[in-house]
């Protein structure tokens, strides 16, 4: 049964972060501590990211990333990878229909030449259907890392500029630069959220991050409920965000 919220969240001047971003961590240790095996982990998380994307629509989060499959997961057991696709598989299945009744747009960020076909036709199939929504925009990250996202970005950027034989003005270069990401036309995340107690971001959006609110939690993400989510928001509303400047007296 999915525990309910006992936390009353302040009034509608409560400053919300537009954009959260989750490294969603602990399922093999979730089903290690229950003698399950770790697939069980990984489907119980799976089911806990069902119930978030809903709840941080409902509390007014406009972006929510999540990182499903980081470049380096790729050396984990063959058996255990593909146990983790055929659950991606399932629920692009399942859950894209339900996503687009919600009003949800789908985007998929990371590289798609890793992934079987099929799995990258039902992605095209999910973010086609949900493309117009806009409840909330759904990120999710498979195949993805950092470095490499900020390389790809480079190769493209140094192409264009050569090509074009432009000559960017440096304080334009960031904001030029960012439309090479794959993340593009989305906003930097303000709050970053990492569970199971590790304080890393494990070449999770490293140029996006650059100053986003870090929170990190001990719960293991198949854990993870409504409140452990409004307790991060809560934390955030409390800091300081001057991205580098003074606080006006």
């Amino acid at each position: 049964m999915r525990k309910s919220s006992n936390i009353t969240m302040p009034s509608s001047d409560f400053q919300i972060p537009k954009h959260v971003a989750i490294i969603m961590d602990g399922n093999g240790r979730w089903a290690t501590r229950r003698a399950l095996p770790r697939a069980a982990g990984h489907k119980q998380g799976a089911e806990t990211s069902r119930r978030i994307v809903k709840d941080a629509a409902e509390l007014g989060i406009e972006y929510l990333t999540l990182f499903g499959f980081s470049s380096e997961n790729w050396h984990r057991p063959e058996a255990e990878i593909q146990e983790l696709m055929k659950l991606l598989r399932f629920y692009l299945r399942s859950e894209t229909a339900e996503l687009h009744k919600n009003g949800a747009c789908l985007k998929v960020i990371g590289q798609r030449e890793g992934l079987d076909d099929d799995i990258v036709q039902l992605i095209e199939n999910a973010e086609h259907l949900t493309k117009d929504n806009d409840k909330i925009t759904l990120v999710i990250a498979l195949n993805y890392g950092g470095r490499q996202d900020i390389v790809q970005a480079a190769l493209k950027f140094s192409k264009v500029c050569n090509k074009q034989d432009v000559c960017v003005d440096l304080k334009d270069m960031e904001s030029l630069f960012s439309g090479f990401l794959m993340t593009a036309g989305i906003p930097d995340p303000d709050l970053l959220i990492r569970t199971s107690g590790e304080q890393r971001i494990s070449n999770f959006l490293l140029w996006q991050c650059a100053y986003a609110e870090l929170i990190f939690t001990k719960t293991l993400w198949p854990d993870f409920s409504r409140e452990d989510l409004e307790k991060a928001l809560l934390e955030y509303a409390g800091r300081d965000r001057r991205f580098g400047a003074l606080k006006a007296l």
